[in-house]
């Protein structure tokens, strides 16, 4: 399991990392996990006690929806430990930067049963627990969550989110998804995923309508994905709709009564 670090130590961590940027850290609470860093030696770093991310060999992104990468990346390398985290606390993805400014972003789940490092990440049952896209204004001018979160102070750009509080717990991947629209019609996905051990006392799952698979959770012509946002018939547009299935909002299913 990863060891506590203070934050001015990870600042020593920042490497050359260009372009995108990527998910290189996450914390929950005062702790610190170390992910992967495709600038250093692959060597270091695969199947360390410490690892609690799948590997994700570049920065590129992955631009076509039937891509295996879109799942975790690539390869997708299972690590072996897992970040321990409480239903209903925060988990926060650290990225020592991001550049892009237009596009949503998303968080998944998946449960894993008894091992994430055995599971088939192409098979799993991914569900939506968090998303955010256009923010204000249009689609060209406006104001997007992947440029808010981002931090031009030096500091890394944070991106948290709450693990629902009613989730059955169990040991889940848990992927984040930034997908940036800044090139007409040249959708790019940059997945990344860690492995969760979710505690607590909650028996809830999500019911089939918020469940995905990656690849097949997207259409290639889907409009929210193959879209121009400078064209004239979408640059002043106000309104996006993000792709894929709803957010799951924790509650359990209840068999009585669906959909109501």
């Amino acid at each position: 399991m990863a060891s506590p670090f203070l934050l001015a130590a990870w600042l020593l961590l920042v490497s050359s990392v260009a372009a995108h940027g990527g998910l290189t850290n996450y914390t929950v609470g005062d702790t610190w996990y170390r992910g992967y860093n495709p600038d250093e030696a692959l060597e270091a770093q695969k199947g360390q006690p410490w690892m609690v991310q799948r590997i994700w060999a570049s920065i590129d992104p992955i631009f076509f929806v039937n891509d295996t990468g879109l799942a975790c990346n690539t390869p997708g390398t299972a690590p072996p430990s897992y970040i321990p985290v409480a239903a209903g606390d925060n988990i926060t993805a650290v990225y020592w930067y991001w550049l892009h400014p237009y596009g949503p972003m998303s968080v998944w789940l998946a449960d894993c049963g008894s091992s994430c490092e055995d599971a088939d990440v192409n098979n799993l049952d991914f569900f939506k627990i968090w998303e955010a896209g256009l923010l204000e204004g249009n689609l060209e001018g406006g104001i997007w969550y992947q440029k808010q979160f981002q931090n031009w102070d030096g500091s890394p750009d944070l991106w948290p989110v709450t693990i629902p509080a009613t989730i059955k717990p169990g040991f889940y991947v848990i992927r984040h998804e930034i997908l940036s629209i800044h090139i007409a019609d040249r959708p790019q996905f940059y997945p990344e995923c860690a492995h969760l051990n979710i505690t607590g006392t909650g028996t809830a799952v999500p019911s089939p309508e918020y469940l995905a698979k990656f690849p097949g959770a997207y259409k290639e012509d889907d409009p929210s994905i193959k879209i121009d946002i400078y064209s004239e018939e979408n640059k002043n547009v106000s309104k996006y709709m993000i792709a894929g299935p709803p957010v799951w909002n924790g509650l359990p299913v209840n068999k009585y009564c669906h959909d109501c």
